[in-house]
């Protein structure tokens, strides 16, 4: 594990902007940057850095923190990914804490695996470069398919000589470990002879998502060579192949910024669609799609188009696809090609208009696909139309959404021409729960929201009282108090005087005196972590402090400390539109939104006590007037220090 010293440096030496900066364009904008999303299509900048802060919001998707959190949703590292890619940033060196020997082994072999395969690479590149044979053989095929010299160094692409060791040699000389060889499958040993996996093949690298080399696809070029047109590398500590999509590390970004992933069969319908600009693209690289393949997609997005070929074996692939897709909870797209073509052939001589088209033009979901592809067995064939329902049925049943379930049935009940009941009749078969679910079905109710929804009033002010502890909680202020006294009449005059105190304490000792607890529990956990963080230290490090908290409360935080920077957005500035900054009324803000609570939680105290009389009116309620008589008297007071009607 890293070390907490490791994390903390890393912190305290990385900036914000930088980091972001090295992926999305930035422009100033006052005290901040903005840009157009990078996790959305948009026109104009909903994106804002904050150096002073040291976070970054996204209003157009919602997300939002420090740069640890950045690296996590745009690069899709885990979070020690993040740690060591900003540790490599900024020149810090990574302790990590003692592991048992079981644990040192796997890591010191894991790292070594990782190190060949990247030296692996490095040789196929070069010998497909500037190796005669490498030029003749392997560059020439890659530019017989279309793929240009920038897209041949884009996927690293490469080339093993024929000589049957080649490659070994070279890496032993090199001090390569035969071990490490052997166990990524680069080399075979066998007795006395040494022989290269990939001798002969062109080769694809294999990576994960974060861009390291996982193992290698190769493919033979001499067809009288009898042998296996791809070999995939064996299986390893460090690769899975049920657990592996080539292309992802390409296409990430593209697959969460259009919220769609495009699965193809193949390495080079990979490469052909990117080429094009089709980047949101991954392959299951010749094996039938796998759950941990569905849940690495899962990262990015909810939305799956399988793009498969028109043959038997492709429509079979895509048939097994689907009920596991479906039974992820996501959502199923299928287009096929024309008859002889795939992704590759079909994308080298169009344009991406024309791609685009035929992918938007040609998709269909689940039911509209199984119906066509079954139907034209089914002509005049009432058996076989009932086999294809049931199929269809079946792929229904597999969703874990019962609303998407009913929706999907009238789906079919429409292209199938056959009535809806007969269908939920069949699902509830399939889910061996006829009653409960039918039942349900006949019961459910749409409820409508109501047009004019009210503003939360406590959970704007709860949500105030954090934003300000996050922004001046550990300011010094000074505070205007009243000390309540009565005068010779009885009447209750207010006293003014002036203290001076931090911020957090005011806001404590005030909420502490009206034993006010917040109502909102992500606000109520909030604000307990930041009164302790600030008594403890004495101040807040907000990347650091973002870092603790959990993804929810972190993504909440960023909200409300860029909301106010959402108006530099817009680029008020230029047009002379001055905003008023809150620094310099901190005070004022502290005391008016305590006040503004303590009136809030007043009103409902005295609707509270106005139900009681209501509800027993023939009752002695003296005692209750009495107290609301008082309440008001109150209210009265905190309007008069407000300075406003309430």
């Amino acid at each position: 594990m890293i070390t907490k010293n490791t994390i903390d440096k890393v912190f305290e030496q990385s900036r914000v902007e930088e980091v972001v900066g090295d992926f999305v364009q930035l422009k100033k904008a006052g005290s901040n940057y903005k840009a157009l999303s990078p996790f959305s299509n948009e026109k104009t900048p909903s994106f804002v850095v904050s150096p002073v802060k040291q976070i970054w919001k996204d209003f157009s998707s919602g997300k939002g923190g420090n740069s640890v959190a950045f690296l996590m949703e745009h690069e899709h590292f885990t979070y020690p990914e993040a740690i060591k890619y900003l540790a490599r940033k900024y020149n810090i060196e990574i302790e990590e804490t003692q592991l048992n020997n079981e644990d040192k082994e796997k890591a010191s072999e894991r790292e070594s695996l990782y190190i060949v395969s990247e030296f692996a690479k490095e040789f196929f590149k070069k010998t497909l470069n500037d190796s005669q044979e490498g030029r003749s053989i392997g560059l020439s095929y890659f530019q017989e398919r279309g793929f240009s010299t920038q897209t041949i160094e884009n996927f690293d692409l490469g080339f093993s000589p024929k000589e049957i060791n080649y490659f070994s040699e070279v890496a032993l000389k090199k001090g390569y470990d035969k071990i490490f060889l052997d166990k990524t499958g680069l080399s075979i040993f066998h007795e006395n002879k040494t022989i290269d996996r990939f001798r002969g093949r062109v080769i694809f690298p294999i990576k994960s998502m974060s861009g390291r080399v996982l193992g290698f696809g190769a493919r033979i070029l001499d067809n009288k060579i009898k042998t296996a047109k791809y070999l995939n590398s064996p299986e390893s500590l460090i690769y899975n192949k049920s657990k592996v999509l080539y292309g992802i590390y390409y296409a990430k970004q593209e697959i969460a910024k259009l919220d769609n992933c495009y699965i193809v069969e193949g390495y080079t319908d990979v490469i052909q669609l990117h080429q094009k600009g089709i980047k949101n693209v991954v392959s299951s690289s010749g094996t039938s799609l796998t759950n941990d393949q569905i849940t690495l997609i899962r990262r990015l997005t909810s939305n799956i188009t399988m793009l498969y070929d028109s043959d038997k074996a492709g429509i079979n692939a895509t048939l097994r696809g689907i009920d596991m897709i479906l039974s992820a909870g996501m959502n199923v797209s299928i287009c096929t090609f024309p008859e002889g073509q795939d992704p590759d052939s079909y994308s080298q001589e169009r344009s991406l208009e024309e791609i685009e088209d035929f992918l938007k033009d040609n998709s269909k979901d689940f039911i509209q696909f199984k119906a066509s592809f079954l139907s034209s067995q089914t002509v005049n064939n009432p058996i076989l139309k009932a086999k294809t329902i049931n199929e269809i049925v079946t792929s229904i049943s597999t969703i874990p959404d019962r609303i998407k379930q009913e929706l999907y049935v009238k789906h079919c009940s429409k292209i199938m021409d056959v009535s809806e009941d007969v269908l939920f009749n069949s699902l509830a078969q399939q889910n061996k729960s006829e009653g409960s679910y039918f039942s349900r079905r006949k019961v459910a109710k749409v409820h409508k929201t109501p047009k004019n929804i009210k503003v939360d009033v406590l959970f704007e002010l709860e949500k105030k009282i954090i934003e300000i502890l996050l922004l001046y909680g550990s300011k010094k202020e000074k505070f205007e108090e009243v000390i309540l006294k009565k005068d010779k009449n009885g009447e209750v005059l207010m006293e003014p005087t002036t203290v001076e105190s931090l911020v957090y304490e005011k806001i404590f000792l005030d909420l502490q005196q009206d034993e006010v607890d917040f109502a909102n529990e992500s606000f109520k956990s909030l604000y307990k972590t930041i009164i302790n963080e600030l008594q403890k230290n004495g101040k807040l490090v907000l990347d650091i402090f973002l870092n603790d908290l959990d993804a929810e409360l972190s993504n909440q935080v960023t909200s409300i400390l860029m909301n106010e920077d959402r108006y530099q957005l817009h680029d008020w500035f230029s047009k002379d539109i001055v905003v008023k900054g809150k620094k310099k009324v901190i005070s004022q803000l502290v005391s008016e939104t305590i006040l503004s609570l303590r009136t809030y939680l007043i009103n409902e105290k005295v609707k509270e006590l106005q139900e009681k009389t209501q509800k027993n009116p023939e009752d002695n309620n003296n005692e209750i007037l009495e107290e609301i008589t008082d309440y008001y008297k109150l209210k009265s007071l905190l309007s008069k220090k407000l300075n406003r009607v309430l």
